[in-house]
């Protein structure tokens, strides 16, 4: 029997997507529960349209820690984590109703792959399907909340539990609205992750760099077979490989110009405190 599953969004500025969002668990989730970042949008007042959405604002430092903020503030202990460009299909909702009559009570952590598009084109090839942690129970399961996890937290399982098998159906996924999309969340990421280099204290190189770049690309587009989604897959490979060479980039110029971190929430004593530890 399925036990009571709370879903838990984290958003700012997605009026665009959020009403899609909800709807695809309205009615099959046991709670909602949205935290909101301070959006500056219509994002906040179609969330209180939705009937049994609990709303909380509290405003993105880390992910690892607004994602474990969110999880604090459900119902039950059970949680589906949806980013608001995420979609939950029938056919995911029916998998997790019937998942729990035959999984190990020791499983405690799922990933679910992805159906992903760039704007209305399904992006088959690429490994852009690739499965992402989104059921899990939060007694066992949380956010790695360190100070240099500024893009994609880390996992942690409490010991004597672990990772459940990846479920078979995917969820949707809209990760991009088009090409210019692409291109300014290469841009906005690339910085984090240009600062998380920074702060773990990695060693990088113009030839590190260009080389991640060259992996990248040729991973995407070769051996996963990007080429097979025509134009869209040497784009979309590109910019991914692209994303390498920028990050370095960038942190050249946060080596060299203390760039991007002020703005960003890293002080000097968050840089002298994690040097120390």
């Amino acid at each position: 029997m399925r036990p009571k599953i709370s879903v838990v969004i984290i958003g700012k500025n997605e009026e665009k997507n959020v009403k899609d969002c909800l709807g695809s668990v309205s009615g099959w989730a046991d709670e909602i529960v949205f935290i909101d970042d301070f959006s500056s949008d219509r994002t906040l007042e179609l969330v209180k349209q939705e009937e049994k959405v609990v709303v909380f604002q509290r405003k993105m430092n880390l992910e690892g820690v607004q994602r474990n903020f969110a999880a604090s503030k459900a119902a039950n202990d059970w949680v589906m984590i949806l980013d608001c460009d995420e979609r939950a299909t029938e056919e995911v909702k029916k998998e997790i109703d019937e998942l729990f009559d035959r999984k190990d009570e020791k499983e405690v952590g799922f990933w679910i792959p992805q159906k992903a598009y760039l704007g209305d084109y399904w992006m088959k090839w690429g490994g852009w399907s690739a499965p992402h942690l989104r059921l899990y129970d939060r007694r066992y399961v949380s956010w790695s909340e360190g100070r240099f996890d500024v893009v994609h937290p880390g996992i942690k399982i409490a010991a004597g539990y672990r990772q459940g098998s990846n479920l078979r159906n995917p969820l949707i996924h809209y990760n991009y609205t088009n090409l210019e999309n692409f291109v300014y969340k290469v841009n906005r990421l690339s910085i984090l992750e240009a600062i998380k280099w920074y702060l773990d204290g990695r060693k990088m190189s113009i030839f590190r760099g260009f080389r991640r770049y060259v992996d990248r690309f040729f991973r995407r587009y070769i051996r996963k077979k990007g080429y097979k989604d025509g134009y869209y897959g040497f784009a979309a490979s590109f910019l991914s490989g692209f994303y390498e060479l920028i990050a370095y980039s960038k942190y050249r110029e946060i080596i060299r110009k203390g760039y991007y971190l002020e703005e960003n929430g890293i002080t000097e004593d968050i840089v002298a405190e994690l040097r120390k530890g």
